[in-house]
């Protein structure tokens, strides 16, 4: 790894802000630091329903939390979002979906996080220059249907991560499954499995683990109410004590139809809440709010995320139906 001297505030300012990058993803696992980014919300409708999406429909960002859901998007849509997070730490994403005749629906997603710029410092501590870091991965999923209602689907990606001249580099892939259930409550039940790969280039010597992460959850609309209702279970493959903590890591999201045009959006995530009580009271940490406006081609949404005492991540998503 080929960094030069840092002087002793940038290099404190470095590890503050990838510490409060994991902190803020809920994922402070040492082995999984490298790419922790790919656990992290990416659109804000998700955000605000705290992360529980790997059941939702029709919506082209599924190919980042359940690649199956891109089975049921119904046309051309793209979608383009920006997180303002912790520090000088800034991501983004841009993603699309369609149907191609006689093949299926082939999803495209790219998101990235940058962590900002330091400064470059020789052994003296004078400044020679500046670096910066940073994460990105690109994805192509594809999906179709094993029945009526019954939909599968895989993404494949190229993961890249960067500080200063070093670099790290690895290939992963994702697998999921959507069940649909029609009637007076409807009901949509997902599973996927995230992050099945290796790295290709690490950083130093030792190669990492990738965050694996299996999530399993279902969307029902309660019948005479304009209401989603998720709730997602999260790293099921992390190694617990018994059975009951396998199910402590849980996130639980609605969102309400206000009208034709207005969506309210709510969310907690358990997990996040337990990781930032930080002092007598946690605040809002782990909860999450957020609304969209859904025009006849264009759709905005926003999500505010609370960290407690830490601080909040906003989040803006633009979409098109084209």
């Amino acid at each position: 790894m080929n960094i030069r001297l840092l002087s002793k505030r940038n290099s404190l300012r470095l590890f503050l802000a990838l510490g409060l990058f994991l902190l803020a993803q809920g994922s402070v696992y040492p082995q999984d630091a490298t790419y922790s980014f790919l656990l992290s919300d990416v659109s804000a409708r998700s955000a605000g329903m705290a992360g529980s999406f790997v059941s939702m429909q029709n919506d082209v960002n599924t190919i980042f939390y359940n690649p199956a859901g891109l089975a049921t998007v119904t046309q051309a849509e793209a979608s383009f979002g920006y997180l303002k997070n912790l520090l000088d730490i800034n991501s983004g994403y841009a993603s699309y979906a369609q149907d191609f005749s006689g093949i299926g629906k082939i999803g495209f997603g790219v998101n990235y996080v940058n962590y900002g710029t330091f400064d470059e410092t020789d052994e003296l501590a004078n400044k020679i220059g500046t670096f910066s870091a940073g994460d990105l991965a690109v994805s192509v999923g594809y999906a179709g249907e094993f029945e009526e209602n019954f939909y599968y689907g895989v993404a494949g990606k190229f993961i890249y991560s960067s500080i200063a001249d070093a670099a790290s580099s690895a290939i992963a892939a994702d697998f999921g499954i959507l069940y649909y259930i029609p009637g007076a409550n409807p009901v949509s039940l997902g599973a996927s499995l995230q992050n099945v790969g290796t790295q290709l280039n690490p950083y130093l010597t030792t190669r990492e683990n990738l965050p694996l992460d299996l999530t399993i959850g279902g969307t029902i609309k309660p019948q005479h109410l304009p209401l989603l209702l998720n709730l997602d279970f999260h790293r099921l493959t992390e190694t617990q004590n018994n059975l009951a903590s396998h199910f402590s890591m849980y996130s639980i999201g609605g969102e309400f139809t206000l009208s034709k045009e207005l969506r309210f959006r709510f969310g907690f995530d358990n997990e996040r809440r337990r990781d930032l009580s930080l002092g007598a009271s946690p605040g809002l940490a782990g909860f999450s709010f957020g609304g969209g406006i859904a025009l006849e081609k264009l759709h905005f949404d926003y999500a505010f995320t609370s960290l407690g005492k830490i601080g909040s991540l906003n989040s803006i998503t633009v979409g098109m139906n084209l």
